[in-house]
């Protein structure tokens, strides 16, 4: 099991995004203070990664216990597994040191579409410092590298939706329904979120292990049902142009800032 979580951990940073370091930077500069963040959803730690370049101490949760064995270690992180069944207080107690009003900055990278988001904004407006205290959650949906590829790209999208969980649909809006009850900064606003791009290089063979990845997929093929069959993964081939080609290429994202 842990073999195959493994190989899967290798995929996911083969082809997926790498967040831009200029994003923590940006978010960074917003709070006047750098004691203390979090980063919720960490997955393997990237965003946790980014932000303990500035920021004294991080504390990186998500609920996944097997997700957080491999996660990037840093001496400024601080690794907790989350289950949703601790409550809310256990939570304060957990990332704020029993402490409201302790966290200078929150993010959610490519996670907050899953989270019980009532509850989630409940905890964020108790931890976030007042004044000072910033929330940015982001996330991506398309690959954007040519005129032949993006259309495929697209029609696999669309073919995948009944497969996807009732939240995804969050993110085919890229945010733009995504409630976000928090005051502007300047960089988005509750249904405007600010429009990026993440730029990334990799073969064809990256981006087929990177489609049959998608939690889509898998769940469809747990239903006897191959979204990547053999034709189609030829149609991705010939517009990518070539199995062994290397392209450099754009990931659509979009991103979410506020304050209390």
């Amino acid at each position: 099991m842990a073999g195959l979580f493994d190989k899967q951990a290798e995929i996911y940073v083969e082809a997926r995004p790498t967040y831009p370091k200029e994003w923590y930077s940006k978010l960074a500069a917003l709070t006047p203070q750098h004691s203390l963040a979090w980063d919720a959803g960490t997955g393997n730690g990237q965003a946790a990664l980014g932000l303990s370049e500035h920021y004294q101490q991080v504390v990186a949760t998500d609920i996944s216990e097997e997700q957080l064995k491999y996660a990037i270690q840093h001496p400024r992180i601080r690794y907790i597994h989350t289950p949703t069944s601790l409550s809310e207080d256990e939570m304060v107690n957990l990332i704020g040191g029993g402490h409201e009003n302790s966290l200078d900055l929150i993010t959610v990278a490519e996670a907050v579409h899953w989270f019980d988001l009532p509850q989630f904004y409940s905890l964020a407006k108790r931890l976030l410092r007042k004044p000072g205290g910033i929330i940015a959650v982001w996330a991506y949906n398309r690959m954007l590298v040519n005129p032949e590829f993006d259309p495929v790209f697209d029609r696999f999208r669309e073919n995948c939706i009944p497969f996807t969980h009732p939240n995804s649909k969050y993110v085919r809006a890229g945010y733009k329904t995504l409630p976000f009850p928090f005051e502007s900064v300047g960089m988005g606003r509750e249904g405007e979120p600010l429009t990026l791009e993440i730029p990334k290089e990799v073969s064809f063979q990256g981006v087929e292990r990177m489609l049959r990845s998608y939690s889509a997929v898998i769940r469809a093929k747990d239903q006897g049902v191959d979204m990547l069959s053999e034709e189609v993964i030829k149609e991705f081939e010939r517009a990518w142009g070539g199995r062994d080609l290397v392209r450099s290429f754009k990931y659509e994202a979009f991103m979410l800032v506020g304050k209390l």
